[in-house]
């Protein structure tokens, strides 16, 4: 008689997890949820103006955007040495964090340096984050992408507060600080990349992860199906156009509310204890966020899970207008942003492989990625011009704006693919040999 309760082999695409969550927390966290905090620091130090300063996270994203179709590329080439890449990655990213210790007043070093920081983050994050996950998981994907993702809020509880105590501290000032984080990132992602990052060796370690129900039924019915667009097919889809545009928004509200809170409480008069307890408030609920994105999509919809991330969204977007008036609201903010961080974090790629599949899944993923780029960058300038014209109070009415024109496109494109594929029937259309 076969055993049935034979112990079925590790799945170290667990460990990947693991690997991914703490590239989420350190890396990723040091470079994207650390710098804001640098903004009114470094501003008042060299006397730049917020516009100029804040060029840094556009230049910094455009040629991100620019590198990713060429990263995930790379990634993809199975004759890649995975480890390498990751290892470049994370000199780029945490060794370049450090460099912006010695930009003092020359802004076109922290436009340089951005760049270099931003290429490496894509590698190690953006791009590589999900390109591991969809190679080692068949099964549980959701699971997989809310845990490795949610690493970033766990991180940013803890870098929230030692960036407003070393920023806010005489003896350390910005540059030590950015010496710090940035020997912090290069150490964390140099062990990662060394010991823990890798591809599946072959099918077999996949199968560690098939749920014996199913393993046990070995019923092709219960197997899983690979479908998939061609990019060339993709790209003559009407909805895509409105999906990239709809994410082009979403960059635009995320560079406001997500980046320059900061800065506006500060200047609102919040003290820096306020500012890191409201920044901890939104790690924390972001941690939440990521975990229950993925459960989100997979239990209500991607209807459902859109119109819900929208309403809160706007409601941020009304929070920040009042809270000079009421501090409590800055409370809410925090709560509301962190549970929608899963929209543009996990958002991209769940709509992608759920859209498209998975046939050019890599290359169509960092497509998308390139238009949020896009609005991110072009939102960072916008938004600082707007401040400096007309205040922040109207900076937020018009990205509370910008909120809803996102949400709407998202919602036509991708209740509109969702309904050509189920009358194309494309599992088996589109069905990958």
């Amino acid at each position: 008689m076969e055993n049935t309760k034979t112990k079925k082999p590790f799945f170290y695409g667990w460990i990947i997890v693991v690997a991914c969550m703490l590239i989420q927390a350190v890396p990723y966290g040091i470079a994207t949820n650390v710098q804001p905090q640098f903004i009114n620091f470094v501003t008042s130090a060299e006397g730049f103006t917020l516009t100029q300063f804040s060029l840094l996270f556009t230049i910094g994203t455009i040629v991100s955007a620019i590198a990713s179709p060429y990263i995930g590329k790379i990634l993809s080439d199975p004759k890649t040495n995975i480890k390498l890449v990751y290892l470049i990655g994370s000199v780029l990213c945490g060794g370049g964090f450090a460099l912006f210790s010695l930009a003092g007043g020359n802004l076109w070093a922290y436009y340089g340096i951005s760049a270099l920081v931003q290429v490496g983050t894509s590698i190690v994050s953006a791009i590589g984050v999900p390109l591991l996950l969809n190679a080692w998981f068949k099964e549980n994907k959701g699971l997989a992408m809310g845990l490795a993702f949610s690493g970033s809020g766990i991180g940013n509880i803890f870098l929230q507060q030692a960036a407003a105590r070393l920023l806010s501290n005489p003896n350390y000032g910005y540059a030590k600080a950015y010496l710090i984080f940035g020997i912090i990132s290069l150490v964390v992602s140099v062990l990662i990349s060394i010991f823990m990052v890798r591809l599946p060796k072959g099918p077999e370690e996949l199968a560690a992860n098939v749920p014996r129900k199913k393993e046990k039924d070995n019923n092709p019915k219960t197997s899983i199906t690979k479908w998939g667009y061609a990019l060339k097919e993709v790209t003559q889809m009407k909805l895509f156009w409105v999906l990239a545009v709809g994410f082009i928004f979403v960059g635009f509200y995320v560079s406001g509310m997500s980046v320059q809170y900061t800065s506006y409480l500060y200047k609102s008069g919040f003290n820096a204890t306020y500012v890191a307890n409201i920044g901890s408030i939104f790690a924390l609920f972001s941690i939440l966020g990521n975990l229950s994105g993925g459960l989100f999509f997979d239990k209500l919809g991607i209807k459902k899970t859109l119109l819900l991330s929208g309403v809160m969204v706007i409601l941020c977007g009304i929070c920040l207008i009042f809270i000079p008036s009421i501090p409590a609201l800055g409370y809410l903010f925090a709560i509301l942003l962190g549970t929608t961080i899963f929209a543009y974090i996990i958002g991209p790629s769940y709509l992608t492989g759920a859209l498209f599949g998975d046939r050019e899944f890599g290359t169509i993923l960092g497509i998308v990625q390139v238009f949020f780029a896009i609005g991110y960058a072009l939102g960072t300038v916008l938004f600082g011009m707007s401040v400096d014209k007309f205040g922040y109070l109207t900076s937020w009415v018009i990205t509370t704006i910008y909120a809803a024109i996102a949400y709407a496109c998202l919602l036509i494109a991708s209740v509109g693919i969702a309904k050509h594929n189920k009358e194309q029937n494309v599992t088996e259309t589109k069905k990958i040999a």
